[in-house]
């Protein structure tokens, strides 16, 4: 009953839990395919073995936390575990480390921990803290179709849902369909819906719609109306050729969408919804927090830069790259988190002028796990698993002691590599973690080093 003690205090640390697992982690490995990101092609050489136990995993806990002069989650302790592999040529000449007690707040560990460094997608942790703080975990994004007062246009107006499919697309469909048709008998036109003008909106985001890394598989244009992310294959995630238009594209297939439900419309134009356009339809995304562990677990760009979009809207502010950066650091700023030299040019990592600290980053870690900000939380239930879910599925091996244990932000440029997250260590402190290292020979190198350094803090 001890070990269960502790183990109920973990698993709050990072619920809600369904059978030992997240809910919405359980759905999306069970439909797994590639992870976006940038650069996460360095998988391992083997697949895991299955998930410990509970049993192996409690006894890993080992009861209540006692600290003691031989406890390695001491400074000194940690000193001695993690100097010798922050050596490794792998980590480039002077990685950043950082290392707290989630439950105190107290840093236990730093080397460089102030020092502003580009975080590639690690940086999806603070737009994750500034969207969960100005949205809300309930928020949700619609998508919308308003009409003119005489039914003969109607408008798909984007609320900038980067999660929109097909499948929900498809259901706005139905709806607006079904609408057209009452408003068409409530006219007395025989229950027909005639021939309507399709416009659509994406005004809601403004400035430039093109990651200043120009075209890119990772990431399409970024703009409030789209569909499936702009792919032009059958993936749903990973890296994939995206439409130059995502919003003209969106609406070509709602239009196709309407033709097969018998209501014919002209060819889609962009526009604005008139002031008078009355709502007709609408679908709504899953709650923000669902959204911000899918971009954690799957570190999606474009759902990244939509949250940081989305917060410029919840804040009033203009809703582009720099409208983004000012909302998104005036969030932080009320978080009281470090942001001396920080950037954020981005949401999602890709630019290299973006720049935070491991102090930043494990800060962020240790309001997630506070219980004064419960709106947090997705953060923590967002990070994928060592060997099991997200960008870590293939990244620890079925011997590492991290697998499982660890759940930690994966970040990943030409020659920048980062790992930030959350372990239990010996004796049951829950500790965050974050590790960030510049100028790395190669991914092959880096990451085996950065994964070695967080099962360092379990075993």
């Amino acid at each position: 009953m001890v070990g269960l003690t502790l183990s109920a205090g973990a698993v709050a640390a990072a619920g809600p839990w369904d059978s030992g697992q997240r809910k919405a982690e359980k759905q999306r490995v069970a439909a797994h395919g590639p992870t976006g990101g940038a650069h996460h092609e360095a998988p391992a050489r083997k697949r895991p073995a299955p998930a410990p136990s509970a049993a192996s995993v409690l006894e890993a806990l080992g009861g209540p936390r006692t600290v003691s002069a031989e406890d390695p989650a001491r400074a000194d302790g940690l000193a001695g575990t993690l100097g010798p592999l922050l050596a490794d040529s792998g980590l480039g000449p002077a990685p950043a480390v950082c290392v707290v007690d989630l439950t105190t707040g107290e840093r236990l560990y730093g080397r460089r921990a102030e020092t502003p460094m580009v975080p590639a997608s690690t940086v999806k942790i603070a737009t994750a803290a500034a969207a969960l703080t100005a949205l809300g975990p309930d928020h949700r994004i619609p998508t919308t179709v308003v009409a003119a007062p005489d039914a003969d246009t109607i408008t798909l107006v984007g609320g900038g849902d980067a999660t929109l499919d097909r499948v929900r697309l498809a259901e706005l469909a139905d709806l607006t369909a079904s609408a057209l048709r009452d408003r068409a008998e409530g006219a007395k036109k025989g229950g027909k819906a005639a021939m309507v003008r399709l416009v659509y909106d994406g005004s809601l985001y403004q400035g430039p719609v093109l990651h200043p890394i120009g075209p890119n598989d990772n990431i399409a244009p970024v703009t409030a109306l789209m569909v499936g992310q702009g792919r032009l294959d059958d993936r749903t995630r990973g890296p994939a050729t995206r439409s130059a238009d995502p919003a003209g594209e969106a609406a070509r297939v709602f239009r196709e969408q309407l033709s097969e439900r018998g209501i014919r419309t002209s060819a889609p134009a962009p526009g604005r919804a008139a002031a008078e356009a009355v709502p007709l339809a609408q679908v709504l995304s899953e709650p923000v927090s669902s959204v911000v562990e899918r971009m954690l677990t799957d570190s999606d760009n474009d759902i990244a830069e939509s949250l940081a979009r989305q917060t410029a809207v919840a804040t009033g502010d203009k809703a582009s790259f720099a409208g983004a950066e000012r909302a998104v650091t005036k969030q932080l700023r009320r978080l009281q988190v470090p942001l001396a030299g920080t950037r954020f040019a981005d949401g999602s990592g890709l630019n290299r002028r973006d720049k935070v600290s491991a102090a930043l980053l494990t800060t962020v870690l240790a309001r997630a796990a506070d219980a004064a900000h419960p709106e947090l939380r997705p953060i923590l239930t967002g990070l994928p698993v060592a060997g099991f879910s997200g960008t870590l599925e293939d990244r620890y091996s079925d011997t590492s002691a991290g697998t499982g244990l660890v759940r930690a932000k994966t970040g990943t440029l030409t020659g920048i590599n980062s790992l930030a997250g959350t372990v239990v260590a010996p004796g049951g402190r829950l500790l965050g973690f974050a590790f960030l290292a510049a100028d790395t020979p190669s991914p092959y190198e880096a990451q085996p080093a950065l994964d070695r350094l967080a099962a360092a803090l379990v075993s």
